[in-house]
């Protein structure tokens, strides 16, 4: 992957968050914390789904696993460069640099999209079609819906960054925004812009409004199917658990949908900077916690592991 850099400019300026000294020290206190805990407990999950029996042959958690994952990868695509800009006024990332983080963190989110798509269709099948679910949703087509995930989600950007990166800089190299986000980019591009606009928004779009439909679409006939059920106990275990993958989709998009609505103005930039910081630092934090919350299978895997550690510790 080539980027033609056709400019002088070598470097941008990353103007992160117009805040005095002592805010800035308190943020990066927080978010240290915030990650050093967002990556304690999704490895938890990764850790706790690999050595129970039970949870890695189910297809959920297997989802899960690599869902927490890329979730651990999403956070550090952008939280220890902020971090490490926090302490001055301003930072200074390179050219290739920028560009390599507006395409790994892009791309981790469209595979984020697609993974709660799969975790939809999951959903879908074992409610709506539970005689069919374990040939249907069997190992092999687990892994391979886990791959066809990454690999959608990694191919997806590599035409609109390549565009973008062709594009001229001759003008001012400031940022507006703690990460190399497309829209401050192409905001200090020297014209013609060409075609790498249009093509960023429709990948951006096609990307977006496919999962969000499928997502809708899948919980939707899940919910209908539920609503329909005879069997209480099984209806109201079924909800819980949907209801808390509707929780991590709506956090998700949610934010994202946000960034859109924001009307433009002289907070419109701080605004923006708020909702990327939630779905890039925040939710990574909280998905574990709503997945795991009140699930009785995690909960019978914790105790598993506990007693087969207590168990080697008596033994040696």
């Amino acid at each position: 992957m080539v980027l033609a850099n056709e400019t002088g400019v070598q470097e941008f300026v990353l103007l992160g968050f117009g805040v005095g000294q002592q805010e800035r020290f308190l943020l990066l206190i927080f978010f240290i914390i915030l990650y050093i805990l967002s990556m304690a407990e999704n490895l938890t999950i990764i850790i706790l789904v690999v050595l129970d029996t039970h949870l890695s042959r189910l297809p959920m958690y297997i989802l899960l696993c690599n869902f927490s994952w890329l979730e651990m990868c999403y956070v550090t695509a952008t939280v220890p460069r902020m971090l490490f800009d926090l302490p001055s006024l301003h930072g200074i990332i390179s050219f290739h640099a920028c560009f390599l983080q507006f395409y790994v963190f892009f791309s981790l989110g469209t595979t984020e999209s697609f993974f709660l798509s799969a975790m939809a269709l999951d959903r879908y099948l074992a409610i709506c079609h539970p005689l069919r679910y374990p040939q249907i949703m069997s190992k092999d087509f687990c892994y391979a819906l886990v791959a066809a995930c990454w690999l959608l989600g990694f191919l997806w950007y590599i035409f609109p960054m390549i565009l973008i990166s062709r594009l001229s800089f001759c003008g001012p190299n400031i940022i507006d925004h703690f990460l190399c986000d497309p829209g401050p980019i192409l905001s200090l591009a020297c014209p013609p812009l060409g075609i790498a606009p249009s093509v960023c928004q429709i990948f951006m779009n096609a990307s977006g409004l496919v999962n969000v439909a499928f997502v809708v679409l899948s919980y939707s006939v899940v919910i209908l199917t539920l609503m329909k059920s005879s069997y209480q106990g099984g209806r109201r275990k079924a909800f819980s658990t949907i209801s808390f993958h509707l929780v991590v989709v709506t956090l998700y998009y949610g934010s994202i949908t946000a960034i859109y609505l924001v009307p433009s103005g002289e907070n419109q930039s701080e605004v923006t900077k708020a909702v990327t910081l939630f779905y890039t630092a925040v939710t990574p934090f909280l998905n574990p916690l709503i997945y795991t919350l009140r699930n009785d299978q995690v909960k019978e895997a914790v105790s598993r592991l506990w007693k087969r550690l207590q168990t080697r510790k008596l033994t040696e």
